[in-house]
């Protein structure tokens, strides 16, 4: 689902939520063995926030396996001064939120 207009997305933001939806997917794919996931995108004038739902294996308490993956997201978020937030779901599965900033320069 996306909600707003990520039309006109610095570059750099607007690669940034790509690799996170990719990166997260892929994840998905490999290690959740999910039967469900929702990607959801909300573009603001100030923010583009993204969050991706699964419904795998993971259970709250457990910590999330960090790697390249997970490490290569939050360094790119990082980078562009915004936040990311991967975990395990309380219904189960797994989450992760990502918000990026948006600087438009004239």
């Amino acid at each position: 689902t996306i909600e707003g207009n990520g039309s006109d997305l610095p570059a750099a933001v607007d690669r940034t939520a790509y690799r996170i939806v990719q990166e997260s997917l892929t994840n998905v794919a490999q290690h959740a063995a999910a039967a469900t996931v929702s990607v959801r995108i909300d573009c603001r004038p100030d923010a583009v926030a993204i969050q991706v739902d699964d419904d795998g294996q993971a259970t709250p308490g457990s910590a999330p396996v960090a790697g390249v993956g997970l490490l290569g997201m939050r360094e790119r978020v990082t980078a562009l001064g915004g936040h990311l937030r991967a975990e395990p779901r309380k219904e189960g599965g797994f989450t992760v939120h990502a918000e990026l900033p948006v600087v438009h320069t004239s």
